[in-house]
């Protein structure tokens, strides 16, 4: 089986070599550094009824230590002809001309972008503003792969995936078409889309807009406005704010280095919950009762309700950086309470051992229940 379909067969690949987190067991790898090969492997292994766990840059998922019983899709594909003209913007941010540019795996004209699902989503973004566009750079810095961005609504610094992108090419596996289909369809919601826990689709390819003229998005998070000394809602050279990004993500361990082991996670591990209007005063309430009166505490206006920050809540709920300490094999990072880490020899058990605490932790002081960002595979939380 597969002998046909361009992929390059492994067998028994541990999956913590896939996977950020590092974790997870055994299972049969198809590499596919083409479209078609992917094309024709996921429809083959589908007619034949086997489980297909697609694999990219394994940034969000939470693998069992069992491994996975079925076959992993390596999604590689990166490119194989790539044109592109692009304004190039001075530090000084005017347009002194134009300028052709060529990456390999990326295919940039003049107000867009289009990257192949297994396209290093960091070098998607670094490639977008050396040739002269914004739009992407407050998504700098974000480990995965490009095709992963649409799945989850990607979002950081106040800038969301949904905002800019503008079509998806994905293989429908129930018919085994392939088509390109727009934003609407994918019905997006704060991290999360019709993609996400669904196997319907295989994304192949995705289509971004940018801005030629090399600015950035209106700066919508205050703390990045901050460390460019802006106000926000000010545009400022996408250069100047992927720069102050890559800073502020490495400063709380979110810039993959391997010599790091708070690098050794899936991001932020649980989403910033969104609390119904009805229910507001009563978590309000609820942290009064147990951080005081007087302390501010982060909100922001959502659909159909409040977003509260969940690493705010986590560290009020007295799980500070680094817990449960220096002997677990699982903590939170010593940088940044959002993001469950890897100390080098954590298995998936610990790491869902771990998030359960949290998550009861913050429920039973206030009410909140986290939701997990990342995608567990043969194991639940």
């Amino acid at each position: 089986m597969l002998a046909t379909t361009g992929a390059r067969l492994r067998d028994a690949v541990p999956l913590a070599e896939l996977t950020t987190l590092r974790v997870g067991g055994p299972a049969p790898v198809a590499e596919c550094d083409t479209t078609e090969a992917l094309v024709a492997t996921v429809r083959e292994l589908d007619s034949a009824g086997i489980p297909v766990l697609l694999v990219a840059g394994g940034s969000n998922l939470l693998v069992a230590d069992e491994g996975f019983a079925g076959v992993v899709v390596r999604i590689a594909t990166d490119g194989v002809e790539i044109v592109g003209a692009g304004t190039q913007i001075p530090a000084d941010g005017c347009d002194h001309g134009r300028a052709a540019t060529a990456t390999r795996g990326i295919y940039i004209d003049t107000a867009r972008v289009i990257a192949e699902a297994g396209a290093n989503w960091d070098s998607v973004v670094a490639a977008t503003v050396a040739a002269g566009f914004g739009g992407l750079e407050c998504l700098s810095g974000i480990p995965g792969s490009a095709g992963a961005t649409p799945v989850q609504n990607v979002g950081a610094y106040g800038v969301e995936v949904a905002s800019l992108l503008t079509r998806v090419q994905l293989l429908e596996r129930a018919t085994g078409e392939v088509r390109w289909v727009e934003p609407a369809e994918l019905g997006f919601g704060y991290r999360t889309s019709v993609l996400k826990h669904s196997d319907h689709a295989v994304v192949l390819a995705v289509e971004f807009a940018l801005r030629a003229d090399g600015s950035s998005e209106p700066l919508g998070y205050r703390e990045l406005a901050a460390a460019l000394g802006a106000e926000e809602g000010e545009c400022r050279h996408a250069g100047e704010v992927r720069e102050a990004v890559l800073r502020l993500r490495a400063g709380k361990g979110m810039v993959l280095d391997p010599a790091d082991h708070d690098t050794w996670s899936a991001g932020s591990f649980f989403t910033n919950p969104v609390v119904p209007q009805a229910r507001v005063e009563e978590v309000r309430s609820a942290i009064t009762a147990h951080v005081g009166p007087d302390v501010a505490v982060p909100t922001w206006p959502a659909p159909g309700g409040v977003k509260f920050s969940a690493g705010w809540l986590i560290e009020r709920a007295g799980f500070s950086k680094g817990f449960p300490g220096e002997s677990a094999p699982a903590r939170l990072s010593t940088k940044h309470t959002l993001a469950l880490t890897n100390r080098g020899a954590a298995r998936a058990s610990d790491l869902a051992e771990l998030a359960r605490t949290v998550r009861d932790g913050v429920a039973a002081r206030f009410g909140i229940r986290l939701e997990p960002e990342p995608v567990t595979v043969g194991l639940s939380l």
